[in-house]
């Protein structure tokens, strides 16, 4: 029989849950309702037979009596039966509803097992597919994460940016605002040479170089007054209290008193050194002195110099070049009070420091061989910027560096390199500061001269020194060569007379005395070397002076040697 049909049965015999029974539950719960059904007759007939008529009263009471107790027995034992089998009946239906529970429950769970297992295949593949679709997300979340970040990273670093600009505003406008002074303030005078920096300016009280004395100036003070590098400054200070931040360094200058030995004022005034006209010199500087100075007495000679004169000093190493230098500073010192004497020694020994402020009597700027290349550059920067201040107020300046190649040697070491690296090892960069020193040489129409004499070392057997001089040899417009082998001879001053000369020193010498030069010139070419210049040394001694000498020249030299000046030359 189908299992349809068993349901069907059951269904008709009032059996619950058949729907849900297996095939075996609805044979067994058929089953247990065939057996315990009772068959139709015996429902139906009622008990046994109703009362009887007795005879006599008592006689009928105790035959009931004796009849009715096992009638009683036989229905409490049908009772109990049919209770029993009332009882099988409810306890096989409550089986069958509760194994029928059972399997519809394992239905219920192997439908929800599938259904589960489907739903837990569709969200693994869903979650795969979300896994996907959210790795992709990821994916565009760290690349808009990236962007967002660098985004972020951007406007931080504009922001910084924007925050350093506001605190250089701040600096700046901190910076330009002039200190105030109270009436009864107490204030301490000071004096020094103005070094303005890129955002700062100080004023060296000690030198040139940076001192622990040194006052603050800010840019107020120095735009209001159109202050300059190298400018003498004369003004006063606040002194430090005790309560007062001991982490500020520097004294700020509160009071600007002269600039110059002028009013401040009357600074404005002034012209730029770049926009004055230079022009070859003009007027000479006498160096002819002592009678005995065959140095100065022959420089005169053959390489005079005038005023804005651009000179070199070629020498080798122990040609007698810082002798020479002394000798020049002097002569200039004692024949010319008028010029504002300046010398710079850069990269030099100690001893001869010393020996150059105790021998010359004018401005002697040094920094020494033991200090580091930075001091170098900064002494040469701020001095020849001291002489172009006082060359722009009409003065006439005498600058002697001793030498031109330490000093281009210190700037390779201390400026920043330019990739560009020279025969020797000299960077290209850094032969330009030393240029524009030397170049600042110039004679000013407008009133005043700056006259550099710098050394220039040769045969030191370096490279670079050979680097430096070719760079500084057709920048001169005077020149004094010294001999290594009159040195060793000890011949002095070691002058090479022919290789040594000034451009246009028709313009320095007058008509007669530029034709006794020439005709001496020709003498001495016609010589050797060393005869020529022991010759030359002999006849100035026997003269006082160099007129002396010179009419000695015209009336012993030959018809033959005398020259001939061009029509305009020596003409002042």
């Amino acid at each position: 029989m189908l299992l349809a049909d068993l349901r069907k049965l059951a269904s008709d015999q009032g059996i619950s849950g058949a729907s849900s029974m297996r095939k075996s539950e609805l044979i067994a719960a058929l089953g247990g309702s065939s057996k315990t059904t009772p068959p139709a007759s015996g429902s139906d007939s009622p008990p046994s037979s109703g009362p009887k008529p007795s005879s006599d009263a008592s006689g009928d009471e105790s035959g009931s009596s004796d009849k009715a107790e096992p009638q009683a027995r036989a229905d409490r034992t049908d009772d109990q039966q049919q209770g029993r089998e009332n009882g099988n009946r409810e306890q096989d239906q409550q089986q069958s509803r509760e194994s029928g529970n059972t399997e519809q429950e394992q239905d219920r769970d192997r439908g929800n097992r599938d259904r589960q297992q489907n739903r837990d295949g569709g969200d693994r593949q869903h979650n795969r597919d979300g896994g996907d679709r959210q790795q992709n997300r990821d994916g565009g979340n760290r690349e808009s994460g990236g962007r967002n970040s660098r985004r972020r990273r951007g406007r931080n670093r504009s922001d910084r940016d924007q925050n350093r600009g506001d605190r250089d505003q701040s600096r700046n406008r901190r910076d330009d605002s002039e200190p105030e002074v109270g009436e009864d303030e107490v204030l301490v005078p000071v004096a020094g040479i103005l070094d303005v920096l890129d955002n700062y300016a100080f004023l060296r009280t000690t030198g040139y170089l940076p001192g622990p004395t040194d006052a603050y100036l800010s840019l107020g003070l120095v735009k209001k007054y159109s202050l300059r590098k190298g400018d003498h400054v004369v003004g006063a200070i606040r002194p430090q209290r005790d309560n007062e931040n001991s982490r500020q360094k520097y004294n700020p200058l509160v009071r600007i008193d002269k600039v110059n030995g002028l009013e401040p004022d009357k600074s404005r005034e002034r012209k730029d050194f770049g926009k004055l006209t230079p022009l070859y010199p003009q007027a000479r500087l006498r160096l002819e002195g002592e009678s005995h100075n065959m140095t100065t007495r022959i420089i005169d000679l053959v390489a005079p110099i005038g005023k804005g004169q651009r000179g070199l000093i070629v020498s080798p190493p122990k040609a007698g070049k810082t002798m020479v230098l002394q000798r020049i500073a002097n002569a200039i010192t004692t024949n010319n009070p008028e010029v504002h004497l300046m010398v710079v020694l850069v990269d030099e020994r100690p001893e001869e420091v010393t020996d150059m402020k105790r021998s010359v009597k004018g401005e002697v700027i040094a920094s020494t061989f033991d200090r580091p290349a930075e001091d170098h550059t900064t002494v040469a920067e701020l001095a020849i910027e001291r002489a172009k201040r006082l060359v722009e107020m009409g003065q006439d300046v005498v600058v002697l560096l001793d030498s031109m190649t330490r000093l281009g040697r210190a700037y390779n070491l201390a400026a920043p390199a330019s990739g560009r690296i020279l025969s020797g090892g000299v960077d290209s960069a850094a032969l330009y500061p030393p240029k524009k020193f030397f170049g600042a040489a110039r004679n000013i129409e407008e009133g005043g001269s700056l006259t550099i004499i710098a050394t220039a070392l040769v045969e030191t057997g370096s490279r670079m020194d050979e680097v430096i001089f070719e760079e500084f040899k057709g920048t001169g417009n005077m020149e004094l060569k010294l001999d290594r082998r009159l040195a060793d001879k000890r011949i002095f001053p070691a002058v090479d007379v022919d290789a040594s000369g000034t451009r246009k020193e028709e313009l320095l010498m007058s008509t007669e005395e530029l034709k006794i030069v020439w005709k001496l010139r020709r003498v001495l070419h016609a010589l050797d070397t060393m005869q020529g210049i022991e010759l030359l040394l002999s006849k100035l001694r026997e003269t006082q002076n160099n007129y002396e000498f010179l009419r000695q020249v015209q009336q012993t030299t030959p018809a033959g040697l005398e020259a001939e000046v061009p029509d305009g030359m020596g003409e002042l």
